[in-house]
């Protein structure tokens, strides 16, 4: 029996939760004085309209080794799923708590996998585990499979607003005001090695939504065997009319839309769109 771990970045519905028996330890947000646990207690419409309202920027902390060490609790074989090591330590947190486990046991069997993505390209990652798993797959091969798993990813972020950009210092306010006032919407990948980059900026909403649906077969090789994850903050209808272009357009075996939790809402802001396939 395997045991699956991920950070609370891994997007799931609880109904994902418990067919995956996944549990997903917290990251913390903080915006100004106020301080939120990203676990199913989170207030997510309270956490956004004060993240929309602060003119601060958003403070994240990711689990510490001994978050990740409780939810290890005495299970013998365990795998792990984090956010990108480059946009969060979670991976390194994970890893020294695995060294810490294994320190007392080294009969215990725990591998973390860097998912070089966040959002939608982990709760990927996390459901082809189960997959690989429910095959009876041997350990050696999971890790095999699921690595190149994983470099296949590709990941998308469309933003509503570059709000949580300018106030993080990621792009300037004189571009962030130019931006705004030209109505454009950015486009955002990753770069293959789990780095978030700027595909394009396109102007207007339409626009937008038309050429992030365009880039999908330009940065990925299409198959029916491939799923997709949408998810969103706060924009189901955006979501599900994304899905039905896709389905239009391309033949996915499945097409999940998930809502974000507190991380991937506080970096994806208010209408964000993370999709990975």
């Amino acid at each position: 029996m395997y045991k699956l771990i991920a950070g609370s970045s891994c997007d799931l519905t609880e109904e994902m939760k418990k067919e995956l028996d996944i549990d997903l330890v917290p990251f913390t947000i903080e915006i100004e004085d106020k301080q939120y646990i990203d676990d199913e207690n989170i207030d997510l419409e309270d956490m956004i309209k004060n993240m929309n309202r602060s003119e601060e920027a958003v403070q994240t902390a990711c689990p510490s080794p001994g978050s990740f060490l409780q939810a290890f609790g005495d299970h013998e074989n365990v795998f792990v799923v984090t956010i990108s090591s480059k946009l969060s330590g979670a991976y390194n947190a994970a890893m020294t708590a695995r060294d810490m486990a294994l320190e007392k046991d080294q009969d215990r069997f725990i591998h973390v996998f860097d998912s070089e993505s966040a959002s939608a390209g982990e709760t990927l990652v996390a459901l082809k585990i189960k997959e690989e798993i429910d095959k009876g797959k041997s350990r050696e091969e999971i890790i095999d499979n699921i690595d190149g798993y994983i470099k296949e990813i590709q990941t998308f972020f469309i933003l509503e607003s570059l709000n949580n950009l300018i106030k993080n210092g990621r792009i300037s306010k004189t571009k962030g005001l130019i931006a705004n006032v030209l109505r454009f919407k950015p486009i955002m990948s990753d770069d293959g090695s789990g780095n978030i980059e700027l595909f394009e900026r396109v102007r207007g909403k339409n626009r937008a939504f038309k050429r992030l649906i365009e880039a999908i077969s330009e940065k990925g090789i299409i198959t029916k065997n491939k799923r997709m994850v949408i998810t969103h903050v706060d924009a189901l209808e955006k979501a599900e009319r994304l899905k039905e272009a896709i389905e239009d357009k391309y033949d996915f075996k499945e097409i999940l839309v998930i809502g974000t939790g507190g991380l991937c809402s506080a970096y994806a802001d208010d209408g964000g769109i993370v999709l990975a396939y």
